[in-house]
């Protein structure tokens, strides 16, 4: 299938410094993405790349299969909402969204009707004669939001557009954003740090570090089986541990943890049901990397599966965030962050058990056996 929108080997430097390392990716029409990193990655500095606002010194953008790298922003029929909202102060919610129409020559009686279907497609009907500046965060983003979709755009860009809003806000706009896009069919690239904002949106994610790709794909993709150390810990799994490892079979690995207070040992199912395993098959070494809500926490006498790695600990710490506890655990060096529903007291000896489903392994990094865990703070 032929790609929508590509961009093709884009590279982009500000003196030294390269923002975008060759940058190569291509989203089909009606889709939803999110570029998803830390701050400094590159994501916006690639959004831009797309709208026209920059300019790269190498590397191509494609659209409907025209070219236009070279095409300044305002003749791409693109439009961009950003994260500071950029409404006009002085003017009304309807004419901030009828901005675009009106610089673009359309007829009063057809900005008239756009502007209205769209104000109670965003739940703005009865606002559009009150000036932007008696709204909500929540509301201004929806205005800035019907500005963009105003003209009809080919890609909809949209630049942590949420970022500003309180929590409960943000997870309604989330669901308006996504109903909109869907019911729109409109082409939609979307910037963000937070991961639970990129699953809830997207259709694909475009995982970002230091300006490259780290990993493409489905929200579940991403989540389960993540291409590296970088997107596993950006995806929740930043519990690591290194282990001893030995092939048993195409499907099995005996692993071993010798950093704890004993010895821990435990023969694992690898693929489907079992450990994500990503590198080469005949690494006597790898880091697991797991999240905290996906092991377990039991008491010491309890008996522990065959197939899943146990770990003796010690609570640190525990809190309560609300639908369960979450503690620090430390095992041996090692201190790790662990959501469990039961309720243990701090100093209590346990036993952390990780089935091999909650394992994401990887060739070990070079340096000393990683003891960083997900502590809570």
């Amino acid at each position: 299938m032929t790609a929508y929108l590509s961009v093709d080997g884009i590279r982009v430097s500000y003196g030294d410094l390269e923002v975008l390392s060759g940058i190569s990716l291509e989203v089909q029409a009606g889709s939803f993405v999110a570029l998803l990193g830390s701050s400094g990655c590159g994501k916006t500095t690639l959004l831009r790349v797309v709208s026209g606002f920059v300019t790269p010194n190498v590397g191509r953008v494609r659209l409907a299969g025209k070219d236009i790298t070279d095409v300044p922003p305002e003749k791409r029929n693109t439009a961009m909402v950003f994260q500071s909202y950029a409404l006009w102060p002085h003017m009304t919610v309807f004419q901030n969204m009828a901005y675009g129409l009106k610089l673009r020559g359309r007829s009063r009686s057809e900005i008239t009707a756009k502007i209205n279907d769209l104000l109670a497609l965003l739940h703005l009907e009865r606002l559009g004669p009150r000036n932007v500046t008696q709204l909500s965060g929540g509301q201004r983003q929806r205005v800035a939001l019907g500005r963009a979709l105003a003209v009809d755009p080919d890609v909809l860009l949209l630049d942590e557009p949420l970022s500003n809003l309180d929590a409960r806000i943000r997870a309604e706009l989330r669901g308006e954003i996504r109903a909109v896009q869907s019911r729109l069919g409109i082409t939609a690239i979307h910037v963000t740090h937070d991961r639970e904002e990129a699953m809830v949106l997207a259709d694909r994610i475009v995982v970002l570090d230091n300006g490259r790709i780290q990993q493409v794909g489905t929200p579940e993709e991403v989540y389960h089986r993540p291409a590296s150390p970088f997107v596993a810990s950006f995806m929740g799994a930043d519990n690591v541990i290194r282990l001893a490892v030995r092939r048993n079979g195409a499907s099995h690995i005996d692993v071993t943890f010798a950093d704890g207070a004993a010895m821990s040992s435990a023969r694992l199912l690898l693929g489907e049901g079992g450990a994500h395993a990503v590198g080469d098959a005949s690494l006597t070494e790898m880091d697991a990397y797991f999240r905290a809500d996906a092991v377990r926490l039991v008491p010491l006498d309890d008996p522990s599966p065959e197939s899943a790695l146990c770990l003796p600990g010690t609570i640190e710490q525990r809190s309560y965030p609300g639908g369960g506890w979450r503690y620090n655990v430390s095992s041996g060096s090692h201190r790790f962050g662990i959501d469990e529903p039961r309720k243990y007291p701090p100093g209590e000896r346990v036993n952390i058990l990780l089935p091999a489903e909650s394992l994401h392994l990887f060739g070990a990094a070079s340096g000393p056996n990683p003891i960083q865990g997900g502590e809570t703070s």
